[in-house]
């Protein structure tokens, strides 16, 4: 089956390959995703056929039919997830780690955006029904989903605009110096590892994370971030990038703390949203606890011995 993802190129895409910026979509997924379907002729920029190398100009209107992609369906009915709010126009779902939020070309079924098409969700997206914001696989917490075109434009414009209050709780390897910071810090592709974001990009998109000390452990800090920006990987990234990577994530430096606590994936969760009701203007906040898995890594950690680094207790 297919489906069709479409995009105006934004001013930081200016001299942008079509091929680069087309593999960042989340729905392609890669550039070698992006070049096969340029290839095989399913991608148009302001209605022509351009090759892999053409540069796009600030405004250019992409689209793509994405041949592999399956839209989300009844086979995904059994993913697991909780609805902490729904009314008719919105629902926030507490999503567990491990699940996939929406399909991309080669990955059928098992989503949580598949999931959601039987609750009502919706949105411009026949593969991603309603979904506003992501959340990786292996995080877990709150996402808030759109059950209409209208309402996803809405919550869309509340989330450019940052009127979504979105705080996450990250385990990070070591102490920040000080009980609170902000990282403002631009983000994009790494300009050797392109599977990775990175603050060493020649494309960098402005990022911003804000984060305060929830609990000091003997070799590690429980922290409280605020997004502020939207960017992949952002916090991962950010938190690395000070020197204090999310444990369990060996992606971005966080393996040997997450190894030395059992961790089977990287401590980070959303736990709390606030927002205005795009429809009555009420005040939301939704909540999630953290889940079993990292109950049980955080009193691991409390055990800790003392560690003898420049950030021990």
């Amino acid at each position: 089956m297919s489906a069709r993802i479409e995009f105006h190129a934004a001013p930081e895409d200016e001299g942008t390959r079509l091929d680069v910026a087309l593999g960042q979509h989340p729905a392609v997924g890669s550039r070698a995703a992006a070049q096969r379907l340029i290839d095989a002729g399913s991608v148009t920029v302001n209605g022509r056929p351009r090759p892999k190398r053409h540069a796009l100009t600030a405004g250019d209107y992409v689209e793509a039919e994405l041949v592999d992609a399956e839209p989300a369906g009844a086979a995904d009915e059994h993913v697991p997830f909780d609805v902490v709010h729904e009314d008719d126009s919105l629902l926030v779902v507490d999503k567990p780690a491990g699940v996939v939020v929406h399909p991309a070309p080669g990955h059928r079924g098992g989503t949580l955006a598949g999931a959601l098409a039987g609750r009502g969700a919706g949105g411009p997206d026949p593969w991603r029904p309603g979904i506003v914001h992501r959340l990786d696989r292996d995080t877990s917490g709150l996402l808030v989903v759109a059950k209409s075109d209208r309402v996803h434009r809405a919550l869309q414009d509340l989330l450019r605009a940052r009127e979504i209050r979105r705080e996450y709780l990250a385990l990070v390897e070591g102490r920040p110096g000080s009980r609170t910071g902000t990282i403002d810090a631009p983000l994009g592709r790494d300009r050797r590892l392109r599977t990775e974001q990175s603050i060493r990009t020649d494309k960098p998109r402005a990022a911003r994370t804000h984060f305060e000390i929830e609990r000091r452990l003997p070799r590690t800090t429980l922290l409280r971030v605020r997004l502020e920006t939207g960017r992949t990987h952002q916090i991962r990234v950010h938190l690395s990038a000070i020197g204090h990577p999310v444990c369990g994530d060996p992606q971005y430096g966080g393996g040997a703390c997450g190894e030395r606590l059992g961790l089977a994936r990287q401590f980070l969760h959303s736990a709390r949203l606030l927002f205005r009701h795009p429809d009555s203007g009420e005040l939301l906040a939704c909540e999630s606890k953290l889940p079993v898995d990292l109950l049980r890594t955080l009193e691991a950690a409390a055990r800790e011995p003392v560690s003898e680094g420049p950030d021990g207790g």
